[in-house]
């Protein structure tokens, strides 16, 4: 990913397909994106019909946000109707469950060249599983070719705690390996990486606290369950005051005449390098373009 390409994901909220009041509010949101859920948030029963309603949701072209679809695992049978109906509609991105191995992002790249998808169409990857952990170095990789289609991974914290019985603490501390795995793999890769969800959306603080904690860990947004943690999202994802006038220091710095073609220079008692410019021209870049 670079600066010109850069795509805010710091909220990113799950909207079930079969809720239509909160469909219906899209528009009047201020996350980054949405992801209209066909898996976990809809009964086998209502899975058909909601499948349907996603070309008429992704039809308003006037929507402010990213939108994705989260369809159901390839392996399940709704799967492979999914995707290739969601394909039909051109969302920004579709989202894979249970993914474990490079060969799930492929299969359903192929499926969506196969049936002339636009390139336009990216492929998420939810990492909920041990095995998507243990092969998380190589589905990253995939990131370095456009072919693949991968953007984004998004951490499946709960189906992780589900899976492994691990503790789910407060504090998330037998997490948090794997998170910053994770994270290390989507860098690698030169991926988004969304963290997943909190749980209580009524307690705010709590929910603050985590994002500041996933955004001082690398990741580029928090996955979120309610409207209300948009807010605090946004903020902890966003670069702060502090930050952004140091970025601007280091840019002036640099562009003093005085200081032209020099690899490092002196800034407030503190050694400076070109790497410290190009973060700190990375940095206003991407304020400039979510407006803090």
């Amino acid at each position: 990913m670079t600066v010109d390409t850069y795509r805010p994901r710091r909220s990113v909220l799950y909207i079930p397909a079969s809720n239509d009041k909160a469909l219906a509010k899209i528009g009047s949101l201020a996350c980054d994106a949405v992801i209209i859920d066909l898996e976990d948030a809809v009964l086998p029963a209502d899975k058909a019909a909601a499948r349907d309603k996603v070309a008429g949701i992704l039809a308003d072209r006037e929507r402010r946000c990213e939108m994705v679809v989260r369809i159901n695992a390839l392996a399940s049978e709704w799967g492979a109707d999914d995707l290739l109906a969601v394909a039909k509609a051109e969302p920004d991105g579709i989202l894979l469950p249970k993914i474990g191995t490079p060969r799930d992002i492929l299969e359903a790249g192929d499926l969506l060249d196969d049936n002339f998808a636009p390139d336009s169409v990216k492929l998420w990857a939810m990492v909920e599983t041990p095995k998507a952990l243990l092969n998380i170095g190589a589905i990253a990789e995939l990131g370095r070719d456009p072919a693949s289609r991968l953007a984004c991974f998004v951490a499946g914290t709960n189906d992780l705690v589900k899976a492994t019985g691990i503790l789910a603490t407060p504090d998330r501390r037998y997490l948090m390996p794997w998170l910053m795995q994770l994270v290390l793999a989507a860098r690698a890769g030169g991926l988004d990486v969304i963290d997943g969800v909190a749980n209580d959306f009524r307690d705010l603080d709590a929910f603050a606290g985590e994002c500041s904690e996933a955004a001082a860990m690398g990741f580029d947004g928090k996955s979120l369950i309610h409207p209300a943690q948009i807010e605090a999202a946004n903020r902890a994802f966003s670069p702060s005051a502090e930050a952004l006038t140091r970025a601007r220091a280091i840019w002036d710095a640099f562009a003093r005449p005085e200081n032209a073609g020099k690899g490092v220079i002196a800034l407030d008692g503190r050694m400076v390098e070109r790497l410290h410019l190009a973060q700190a021209e990375k940095l206003l870049a991407k304020a400039a373009i979510i407006g803090a």
